[in-house]
């Protein structure tokens, strides 16, 4: 750098750094990257939008070349590429990019697929109708003009702008140190809001937000109004109006949702079906994403994408194989893809040349303001116009008063000049006044053109009184914004493309997705697990042989029979006192005649090789002042509070210290003051009290509840005595009845118990299990080692003394045995019934 003398003077080289890097931040936060607040354009824009103004491509002129239109912008305006300027044309075209299209395109403008345009000498182009009110009155000097970059031409500073277009089309640009990101919206909410802030300034953008409802994306699809998100300060969840945040403080996020349906195919799939997209997704980039996921192994349950758009709209068709659940399948893309997405906005735009960030009310009073400049400075345009019109035609009513006069004066003249000073001299007129008269054509001179002229000099009188008002009393100012944001918005006038739902928190789980029904869960003795509709199975008197619930492989019979609500959790006890817990609907549903798979393959169960489940219970929640008693094959009883066990790690979690030789036979909930009753093979019963049971936690072995009365005795199942219940017992081979509680009187634990069912050798068999029930609408389930399954009605089942043997409850085929009891509340919809095909229950058996 040189100095006055012209002498070289060092500079240190950070200072230079930091002066050039300054003007060059200034220059693309000013001259490039953020839009004005006045008119919502960057300069490209003003300049390609001024250009056509000036070529005259009006919304009823014919189309030009884009070509011409970007060698005009940059010749003239714009020293840049000339790529990026025609990229930056195009967007304005584009009705997937912008609310309101600025420009009216013809020819490949690209697509929502990212498909490039065509080249520019191919496509043409005109001003769409509504960037009219961009321009509107720009000739009356509304804005400021400045000279262009070689001071050749003048340019607008900003456009007069009657559209508050920062908002209803929205920016995105990049700076140096800050970027924005406004998102468009509706034109009659905006006119409305602004009209509402005229009406009342002291509305805060809170307020505002209730007139303009949220963004409204050309593209259509959903937004959520609420999201939970966690307090900095507290740091707990709170769900907030996110829209309302974003209004307040000028920046936040809103979450964006495709539009999606369901349909079946021909072949009797479901496919989702994808309508609308969010804001600025790629389709193609989108499918191929899906493709990339499906392929991974990341989303299951997709057999085809097909992409069905068209002119008449977009149609993207995801099919979902026949064993999968259509929304959970959705609910994965949701998570995983840009079918859900947050726009993240940041509305920074230039106020007076410097960049802030406005919350809404900031922005729409920024918009008044201008427009009462620019409505002011139309007026005394129109004002000042007006009083030039009227002092010429005050001159015209001289000469036609004063006709003869003026004809003679103007004959007397040596020239035009000489006969400009006589009418000056003498009738008294300006200059202009003379010139007009001289200029006038002789048909003016005809009576019915005089009275124009005096009707026309009365209607400027008036005008200039008009335009003096406003321009003397600011609420006519107001009025007329007031006015003209009522007609855009009239004019203009299209519904929401975007719909808002309450909270993005309805983003549903894999579990909101499954319904929530009751479900036979069985569990075979060499671990298969699997699960099937209640409904599989109709209601058939007491003896019948019903129908076949699995079909089991040789040495593999079902121990356990559950039925559960979906949603519910499973825990499953091992025989070396650990638990693992599952949701039910986890469990893979399965047909009647499948045998199921291992648990070890359930998510989240890690049974370790010869582990084997030998109690299992369902819960809907695990709530506080409940308790897990569990009972053993021995005898012994231990009681642990259930919170517990609400949180299972996959490797299991210790619930009871087994004694060698002993094995978890029972598990049930209890309130604390309920009595326990434990049943063994050899039809003994014990009740007792369960606060003998004291809380342990879950290391502890437990104490005794019942004493066997030989070796070869064992418990068989355990239960939680509830009012007016009865016991059901059943044997091996089908014998069973029920018993009132109310015959055993409660004694200590500890006893040897009384005497349940007395046992007969072959014909009866041993006990193989027993279930608390009672006549309040409750239903059985029966179910045999061979799978073998009954469904049927408590009532059923007679009630007779501790005496008696019973009847035969279930019929068994040879060398089968019963397994298990499920009890349930009846009213559960009616299954498929049997199939006769399958003569799983052959005529005569008792089914329906």
């Amino acid at each position: 750098m040189t100095d006055e003398l012209g002498r070289i003077r060092p500079i240190p080289i950070e200072e230079e750094l930091k002066s050039a890097y300054l003007d060059y931040a200034m220059s693309v936060i000013v001259s490039r990257a953020l839009p004005d607040v006045r008119d919502g354009l960057k300069p490209v824009h003003r300049r390609i939008l001024y250009t056509m103004n000036e070529m005259g491509l009006s919304a009823q002129s014919a189309y030009r070349k884009c070509a011409a239109i970007v060698g005009e912008v940059m010749g003239k305006y714009h020293p840049h590429g000339d790529q990026a300027l025609y990229d930056a044309l195009v967007r304005l075209a584009q009705d997937f990019s912008l609310r309101y299209p600025l420009v009216d395109g013809q020819g490949n403008f690209g697509s929502v697929d990212g498909d490039p345009p065509a080249a520019m000498r191919y496509t043409e182009a005109r001003m769409a109708a509504i960037s009219a009110e961009l321009l509107a009155d720009i000739d009356k000097e509304t804005v400021d003009f400045v000279e262009n970059y070689d001071g050749t031409q003048m340019q607008p500073s900003v456009l007069p702008a009657k559209l508050p277009n920062l908002l209803i089309n929205g920016s995105a640009g990049i700076a140096v140190g800050m970027a924005t990101n406004i998102p468009p919206h509706n034109l009659v909410e905006v006119a409305n809001a602004t009209n509402a802030l005229i009406d009342d300034p002291d509305l805060s953008s809170d307020d505002l937000a209730g007139i303009l409802l949220g963004p409204d994306f050309p593209t259509g699809a959903t937004i959520f109004r609420y999201e939970r998100r966690r307090n900095p300060f507290t740091g707990q969840w709170e769900e907030i109006d996110a829209i309302r945040d974003l209004y307040s403080h000028g920046r936040g996020r809103v979450v964006m949702q495709a539009t999606v349906s369901f349909e079946e195919t021909r072949q009797g799939k479901t496919a989702i079906i994808v309508t609308e997209l969010p804001y600025q997704v790629n389709k193609a980039t989108l499918l191929e994403k899906i493709a990339e996921l499906v392929k991974t192994g990341k989303i299951d349950g997709i057999s085809g994408l097909q992409d069905e758009s068209s002119r008449d709209g977009m149609r993207m068709v995801i099919e979902c194989k026949k064993d999968a659940a259509p929304r959970k399948v959705l609910n994965n893309l949701f998570r995983h893809t840009a079918l859900k997405m947050a726009f993240n906005a940041n509305i920074v735009a230039l106020v007076d040349g410097q960049p802030q960030t406005l919350p809404l009310k900031a922005i729409l009073q920024h918009h008044i303001d201008w427009r009462r400049i620019v409505v002011t400075r139309r007026t005394e345009y129109d004002l000042r116009k007006a009083r030039d019109r009227a002092h010429i035609l005050e001159g015209l009513k001289i000469a036609l008063d004063n006709l003869d006069e003026v004809i003679r004066t103007i004959r007397a003249s040596a020239d035009v000049e000489n006969a400009r000073q006589n009418l000056m001299s003498s009738f008294g007129l300006s200059e202009v006044q003379a010139n007009a008269i001289l200029e006038m054509q002789l048909r003016r001179l005809a009576a019915l053109e005089r009275k124009k002229i005096e009707d026309e000099y009365i209607a400027i009188l008036q005008l200039i009184a008009e335009l003096e008002d406003i321009l003397a009393n600011p609420r006519r100012v107001l009025a007329i914004i007031r006015e003209e944001n009522a007609d855009l918005a009239k004019r203009y006038s299209e519904p929401r493309r975007t719909r808002i739902e309450g909270s993005s928190d309805k983003e549903l789980t894999d579990e909101d997705l499954i319904a929530k029904e009751d479900v036979v869960v069985t569990i075979s003795a060499r671990g298969y697990i699997k699960r099937q509709p209640l409904a599989t199975y109709r209601r058939q008197a007491r003896g019948g042989k019903g129908i076949i619930g699995a079909r089991t492989v040789e040495e593999d019979a079902v121990r356990h029979l559950i039925v559960a609500n979906t949603h519910d959790w499973a825990l499953f006890f091992t025989d070396r006192g650990r638990v693992f817990s599952c949701k039910v609907h986890a469990v893979p549903d399965a047909s009647r005649q499948a045998k199921g798979v291992p648990i070890i393959n359930l998510e989240g169960i890690q049974v370790e090789s010869g582990e084997r489940v030998l109690a299992v219970i369902t819960l809907a929640h695990f709530e506080q002042g409940h308790n897990l008693v569990m009972a053993t094959r021995k005898g012994i009883v231990k009681k642990t509070p259930v919170e517990q066990f609400g949180k299972v790690r996959s490797t299991g979690i210790r619930a009871l210290t087994v004694a060698e030789g002993d094995a978890l036979a029972w598990v049930g909930v209890s309130s604390g003051t309920d009595d326990i009753v434990l049943a063994t093979q050899g039809g003994r019963i014990a009740r007792f009290p369960e606060t003998e049971v004291r809380a342990m936690g879950r290391d502890a072995s437990g104490v005794i509840g019942i004493r066997l009365a030989g070796r070869s005795d064992e418990v068989v199942g355990m239960g939680i005595v509830e009012p007016d219940a009865d016991i059901l017992v059943l044997t091996e081979t089908g014998y069973g009845k029920r018993v009132a509680l109310a015959d055993f009187r409660t004694k200590h634990r500890g006893s040897q118990g009384v005497r349940l069912i007395p046992m007969e050798g072959k014909k009866t068999g041993p006990v193989a299990a027993v279930e608390l029930v009672s006549e309040n609408d409750e239903e059985l389930l029966l179910i045999s080692e061979g799978g073998q399954v009954v469904r049927t009605n408590v009532k059923s089942v007679a009630r007779y003394s501790s005496g008696a043997r019973g009847v035969a409850v279930m019929r068994l085929n040879d060398g089968d045995k019963v397994a298990g009891i499920a009890v349930f509340r009846a009213g559960a919809p009616e299954g498929l019934g049997i199939d006769e095909n399958e003569g799983d229950a052959p005529e005569g058996s008792g089914a329906e």
